[in-house]
């Protein structure tokens, strides 16, 4: 059998500069550090592999000839739980179209990301609920996290805090509102300890369809949910020492949101492998990251919520054994290597047809 790097490999990615967390932190990294050369996946070409992003144009890959190649679907969130008549789920598609992202008009989005999967000869998600969702669909389906190498370059060492406390939230611009779910228990935690929030994430951002629609000022938003908010225009070099700066994470997610509520625990592992103790909202995958780690950092109401920010801002003990004990989960069950490893297998999947020999062996071959 070939190795990737003989083969024609396409991308259809989330951006085209792949500076989206989903190009530079999943496929586009996996590529880098396997040395396999790709290009911009064009419809109308033929390759060995095509890898699919979800924010690519699904109207025109979903009908892609399988005699043309084998495609990767890189599905990280979970639209598959959005209810069949959300409102903003009926028009997406129709949005999509509006914009320029999809070319053929897709009345119901839902289901041509269902015939995505379709026809996908390999599905990646990031939960098992995603998982069991798309398994129907298509039976060769892999769950994989984000990968962090070129992001974490510090780590935490102190975790002593000043009178002022920090806190440190990181994401995308559009998801700042995401701090609202905590705004009350901030409020109550103001009247007994100052405290200040560090905001990284995009400068400028389109609120709607991954940034085409209604520019808007990310600092103006910040300021808006909580007035003594610092921002920080995100950046691979400094985005670690900034975050090991703070003295807690926060994650807060709408739980009553199934697009939100179904996301995988990236951001909680990306401040744990820096050693950083993170609040977080107790989604499911959350809740799950906290038993394997054995940790209970993860709030579901607001009280728990104003419990725990009280507790961790007061005790420098629990925000060290939380760190610590963070990393040291996040090194052992979702190592670099351990996540490079399941892309191989996900290509190891597509290929088996043609040879028996696995893409781990191949490898393993051409570093002798």
């Amino acid at each position: 059998m070939k190795s990737l790097r003989e083969l024609r490999i396409g991308y259809a990615p989330c951006s085209t500069t792949f500076e989206a967390p989903g190009d530079r932190r999943r496929f586009c990294y996996y590529a880098k550090k396997r040395n396999i050369p790709f290009e911009i996946a064009r419809p109308s070409q033929a390759y060995d592999i095509v890898v699919v992003t979800q924010t690519a144009d699904v109207s025109l890959w979903r009908q892609y000839p399988r005699e043309r190649a084998k495609i990767i679907f890189d599905f990280v969130d979970s639209y598959l739980a959005i209810p069949r008549f959300d409102l903003k789920g009926l028009l997406r598609g129709a949005a999509k179209f509006a914009v320029g992202q999809n070319r053929r008009l897709l009345l119901n989005y839902t289901r041509g990301v269902e015939e995505m999967c379709r026809r996908a000869d390999a599905v990646i998600c990031t939960t098992e609920e995603q998982k069991q969702r798309i398994l129907p669909l298509c039976p060769n389906v892999h769950t994989i996290l984000d990968l962090h190498g070129s992001v974490v370059r510090a780590r935490k060492k102190g975790y002593t805090s000043d009178e002022v406390f920090h806190f440190v939230w990181e994401g995308l611009p559009g998801n700042l509102w995401h701090l609202l779910e905590i705004k009350e228990a901030l409020q109550d935690l103001q009247r007994t300890r100052p405290f200040v929030i560090h905001v990284i994430t995009a400068l400028q951002y389109g609120r709607y369809l991954n940034g085409r629609l209604l520019k808007r000022n990310a600092l103006d938003d910040a300021r808006k949910i909580f007035p003594n908010t610092y921002l920080y225009a995100w950046n691979e070099r400094t985005f670690s020492a900034i975050a090991c700066s703070c003295d807690l994470a926060l994650v807060p997610i709408p739980l009553h949101d199934p697009l939100c509520a179904g996301k995988p625990e990236n951001r909680l592992l990306l401040f744990w492998r820096m050693g950083m103790p993170v609040l977080a909202s107790s989604t499911v995958a959350h809740m799950r990251a906290m038993q394997e780690s054995g940790l209970t950092m993860a709030c579901g109401t607001g009280e728990e919520w104003r419990a725990a920010l009280e507790y961790y801002t007061s005790n420098e003990y629990a925000r060290r054994e939380a760190g610590q004990r963070g990393r040291a989960f996040a090194e052992e069950r979702h190592s670099e290597e351990k996540t490079l490893a399941s892309w191989d297998k996900v290509f190891d999947s597509v290929l088996v047809e043609s040879s028996t020999r696995g893409i781990a062996a191949c490898f393993a071959e051409l570093q002798n």
